[in-house]
C-alpha cells in the first residue's frame, strides 16, 4: 500500500472516530460487567480501580468468594486508600457450608449497599458477585436496583462468570472474557504475583 492510500484510509478512520467522539455527549457513571469463563476478569476490574486512583478518584471494593487467598492488588490498593470489604470465606467448594456462605454474602452485600449510596465514591468494584446471584445467596432484583439507583456519576464494575440477566440488562458495557487455553488445565500451578 502506498503512503497516499494509507494516509487516505487513516484519514477516513479518523473522521469516523472523531464523529463518534463528538456524538458522545452524555456524562454519567458507567456500569461495567466483566464476565465469561476466561481468566482476567478480576484483574481487569482492579486495573480500572487503579486507573481511577491514579487520577485521584476514590474507589471501594467488595470481594466475594476469593477472600482467603493473598491478593496482590489488595496489598497495593489498600495502601493507596482504597476501602475493601472481603467476604473471607474462600471458595464455596472449600467451605461446603451453604448457610455460612449465605450469611457471609449478606454481610458483604450490606457493605456494598453502603458504597453504592455514597456519592463520594467514584468507582465501586463488586468482585465475583455473580456467583452470589447464581447460588441465590443474594437477590438479583435487589442487587440490580441498588446498582441502578446509585449516585449518577458513580462507576460500578461487576466481575464473575455467568452474570445474571438482571445485571446484563442494565449494564452500559459488557465484556466477555473467553477461555481459549488455560495453564491450570495442563496441570500448571497458580503462582503468587501472577495469578493472584
Amino acid at each position: 500500500m502506498t503512503q497516499d492510500k494509507h494516509q487516505q484510509r487513516q484519514q477516513k478512520l479518523k473522521e469516523t472516530v472523531d464523529s463518534h467522539i463528538a456524538a458522545a455527549d452524555k456524562e454519567q457513571g458507567i456500569f461495567l460487567v466483566l464476565t465469561g469463563n476466561g481468566k482476567g476478569k478480576t484483574t481487569a476490574g482492579f486495573g480500572t480501580v487503579l486507573r481511577a486512583v491514579g487520577h485521584d478518584k476514590k474507589a471501594a471494593v467488595v470481594q466475594f468468594i476469593k477472600g482467603q487467598w493473598p491478593c496482590g492488588e489488595r496489598n497495593v490498593l489498600e495502601k493507596l486508600g482504597v476501602q475493601f470489604h472481603v467476604m473471607a470465606t474462600g471458595f464455596t467448594w472449600d467451605t461446603q457450608d451453604k448457610e455460612l456462605d449465605r450469611n457471609a454474602a449478606q454481610l458483604a452485600w450490606s457493605h456494598a449497599k453502603i458504597m453504592l449510596k455514597d456519592d463520594t465514591i467514584d468507582v465501586v468494584l463488586l468482585d465475583e458477585i455473580t456467583y452470589m446471584l447464581s447460588y441465590h445467596y443474594l437477590d438479583s432484583d435487589e442487587v440490580a436496583a441498588a446498582i441502578k439507583n446509585r449516585p449518577p456519576m458513580q462507576h460500578v464494575i461487576v466481575t464473575g462468570r455467568a452474570c445474571h440477566r438482571a445485571l446484563l440488562d442494565i449494564a452500559d458495557t459488557i465484556s466477555e472474557v473467553k477461555a481459549t487455553k488455560h495453564a491450570f488445565d495442563n496441570g500448571i500451578k497458580a503462582t503468587i504475583g501472577f495469578d493472584y
